[in-house]
């Protein structure tokens, strides 16, 4: 059985050593292990992968390694497995497509419950790879309402976290804090430069000569949740905005499934409205 074990907390000497001869005391082997820390705030942050069999002792081993670590550690200790995922979208399809095809093509470690959608868009889609499609139409009701709508379907699935992949609408604070640290949004500029709609053609009009997406967990501020992933391509003063749209779409796609990864793998330590990836 392989584990995955994360631990944040004050820093001090010998924790390297504290938790892997408390690991070894269980007869586990350590098969991955890497470790950062952050010097300004006296922060440790160590992700470790190991195997054998622990499970019935699983919390003696926390209980022992909680009291080897400084206090106001942070301990994480999960079995490795598949994670399950609820994607919502709008109508574009790059996104979608690109987690679809990899999940069809057994390069995604999750499985993936439902998509959910206030557009009945992209339920064609969906449905060749045979994958349960709710749409929730935002006609007639309050923003409140059609929330309570979508968070009904969601929550009859048991999930580990929620991927907006081109979900075009803004969620409430009470939809955030209902799945804090579970929202994974991508956001088509390099964040923090042009947050909001419409960010190709703020970028236009600024004669950017970068473009870029930002993946990052969702928040109540606006495009500000601790980003996970990033990447950029170059361009010219012959692109208008919607050239940069295209050549924006295959950056977008990339860096969330490259976010969504990191999640899956649980490499992902939110500090500080930051992340540190392990």
């Amino acid at each position: 059985m392989k584990y995955i074990l994360l631990i944040d907390s004050p820093d001090a000497k010998g924790l390297v050593y504290e938790v892997t001869k408390t690991l070894y005391k269980y007869n586990l082997n350590v098969e991955t292990n890497r470790e950062f820390v952050d010097k300004e705030n006296s922060k440790f942050f160590m992700r470790t992968e190991f195997s054998g069999e622990v499970e019935v002792e699983i919390d003696n081993l926390k209980d022992e390694l909680k009291k080897n670590l400084p206090q106001n550690a942070h301990i994480k200790l999960t079995k490795h497995r598949k994670k399950d995922i609820i994607l919502m979208v709008t109508k574009e399809s790059h996104c979608l497509g690109d987690i679809l095809i990899r999940d069809f093509g057994n390069e995604l470690d999750a499985n993936i419950k439902a998509v959910v959608s206030n557009y009945d868009v992209l339920k064609p889609l969906v449905e060749k790879f045979n994958i349960p499609y709710f749409c929730v139409p935002t006609e007639g009701l309050s923003r409140s309402e059609h929330e309570d709508r979508v968070m009904d379907v969601i929550n009859s699935f048991e999930f580990d976290f929620i991927v907006l992949a081109k979900y075009m609408r803004i969620l409430s604070p009470n939809f955030v804090e209902s799945y804090e640290q579970k929202i994974i949004n991508i956001h088509h500029s390099f964040l923090p430069a042009f947050i909001g709609a419409n960010p190709y053609k703020q970028a236009h009009q600024r004669g950017v000569k970068i473009i870029g997406a930002t993946s990052h967990f969702v928040n109540n501020n606006l495009d500000e949740g601790p980003i996970i992933a990033q990447d950029i391509k170059r361009i010219d003063h012959s692109f208008n905005w919607r050239d940069m749209q295209k050549a924006g779409r295959n950056v977008e796609k990339i860096v969330l499934s490259n976010a969504l990864k990191l999640a899956l793998e649980d490499r992902i330590f939110v500090y500080a409205n930051k992340t540190v990836i392990l």
